[in-house]
């Protein structure tokens, strides 16, 4: 009797334990970031790169591979952006779990890509075939991006459904509020003219109504040359550039350099969630981006 009694009660230990959390292996601090949001204490997120690393050039060491043996979910932009590496994860992980939905989920096939190529021509640089994958800069496409995760994992947690849609509902409609705001304070940069390092902020452009007029790269991923910073410079009066945008994997010696010959001023935006002191988190990153355009549109001597 004392052994059925207690393994009637091992029986009831396991029976009330809660579920194991689900894996998800983030390729960038954005989508763990949003994985927090939807996701909460149902998930232990791995992130593969940090804030300071361009996504583009990652390794695939044995630790990521590691990760992602054990993921439930690989969530990665896609687009090309990781192709130099993701596949090679995917393939050395040998985890049926993450070759396809849902338990893989690439951002980019969830919403509209700016900057799709007429033709492709290596010639021209770092041109990603299906368009441009920076589409975290838009916080519009992030909404987007979180349905989609959202029913996902209650596909791969149906036991837990109710609680990711709970937040994914509380999730949106904290979102649009900020967006609102957000909208709000960048009314004074609708309409002015940048130059940006490289093609990453298209998004962040196209969602507050600013006019890219040239890259400092010469073409996509090419670093600047000083004849190319010559040509810029030359230009600048019919380019009318008030602003140059760069990030600190871009370093700044050539956003400080056209802006110390010209009128343009050049400001440092964070690349992602974690890019600064200032970005800790999914909201505090796109504030950051539009309070330190404006605070830098605002200081920025106009002739």
């Amino acid at each position: 009797m004392k052994i059925l009694k207690n393994w009637l009660a091992v029986g009831a230990l396991l029976c009330s334990a809660p579920a194991a959390a689900l894996n998800i292996f983030a390729c960038e601090p954005e989508w763990q970031a949003l994985a927090q949001e939807i996701a909460g204490d149902k998930a232990d997120i791995y992130v593969a790169t940090s804030a300071q690393q361009d996504p583009h050039r990652v390794q695939a060491r044995p630790g990521l591979i590691s990760a992602v043996r054990r993921a439930d979910l690989v969530f990665c932009t896609g687009a090309g952006l990781e192709a130099g590496w993701l596949p090679l994860l995917l393939g050395k992980a040998s985890n049926a779990r993450v070759q396809s939905a849902p338990g893989l989920l690439l951002a980019a096939e969830h919403v509209t890509l700016l900057d799709k190529p007429a033709q492709l021509d290596r010639a021209e640089g770092d041109i990603h075939a299906a368009g441009n994958p920076h589409i975290h800069f838009d916080p519009r496409r992030i909404l987007q991006v979180a349905s989609v995760l959202a029913q996902q994992l209650q596909q791969l947690d149906p036991g837990n459904a109710a609680y990711y849609q709970a937040r994914l509902s509380t999730f949106e409609a904290t979102w649009r509020e900020h967006i609102q705001q957000w909208e709000s304070q960048a009314a004074s940069l609708r309409g002015v003219a940048v130059i940006e390092h490289h093609r990453s902020w298209r998004y962040l452009l196209d969602w507050l109504g600013i006019q890219p007029v040239g890259e400092l790269e010469p073409k996509p991923g090419i670093p600047p040359s000083p004849g190319h910073l010559q040509h810029l410079l030359l230009d600048q009066d019919a380019r009318g550039a008030r602003l140059i945008l760069y990030a600190a994997i871009n370093g700044d010696k050539a956003s400080h350099w056209l802006a110390s010959h010209s009128s343009a001023c050049a400001v440092e935006l964070p690349y992602t969630v974690g890019g600064d002191e200032d970005s800790a988190s999914l909201s505090d990153f796109y504030a950051t981006l539009v309070t330190r355009l404006v605070e830098t549109l605002a200081q920025c001597p106009h002739e």
